[in-house]
């Protein structure tokens, strides 16, 4: 078996394991990674304003539910303390307090940020059932929630990096989430 064998075959179990219907070629490593500061939005910005600003996987993935490849993201593996907010509003929704290692390929985590923060309706897409999670003020799809988590919850929250932006700890107050310092206060948790 040759190592892209192998790979498409790990990648296989682990597009069941969130029961994604992700294409081979559909990554979302060129997440755009600029530090420019941007508004939180109180609502879903427009379809021109999407089009515009996020890339092509960005936009199937909140626009279009669709999945990205998984171990070939932008946060799968990152380890960096900060908030993970919605790409299209910048509505904060994960930190990295709660991101666990889940072996999936996409950035997990035991809880939303508040539950108020994410929308849960029932998915039944693929013939499974599942619960699809969705941000509150963009309705954006952000992934699914299943209950095989670790503790505290018990949940994971496997949600594509698409659509997310990640604010490091030490930039949240340029990018406006001052009050979310206090979240990151203490020591980081074991990896």
């Amino acid at each position: 078996m040759t190592t892209r064998s192998l790979l498409l075959l790990v990648a296989a179990a682990a597009l069941a394991a969130c029961g994604s219907h992700a294409t081979e070629t559909e990554t979302n490593t060129e997440a755009r990674r600029d530090d420019t500061p941007r508004p939180l939005r109180t609502a879903k910005p427009s379809e021109a304003e999407l089009r515009k600003e996020l890339t092509p996987v960005q936009y199937k993935v909140t626009q279009l539910a669709d999945t990205e490849v998984p171990f070939h993201n932008a946060y799968w593996d990152n380890h960096a303390r900060g908030l993970y907010v919605d790409i299209t509003t910048g509505q904060p929704l994960f930190t990295s307090n709660d991101k666990f290692e889940s072996g999936t390929g996409w950035p997990s985590f035991t809880r939303p940020i508040e539950a108020a923060a994410v929308i849960e309706h029932h998915d039944a897409s693929l013939g499974v059932d599942r619960v699809e999670v969705r941000s509150k003020i963009g309705d954006a799809h952000l992934g699914h929630v299943f209950d095989d988590g670790p503790r505290p919850t018990g949940l994971r929250y496997c949600i594509n990096s698409a659509s997310l932006r990640f604010i490091p700890i030490d930039r949240l107050e340029a990018h406006g989430y001052a009050k979310y310092r206090s979240l990151f206060d203490g020591p980081p948790k074991p990896p």
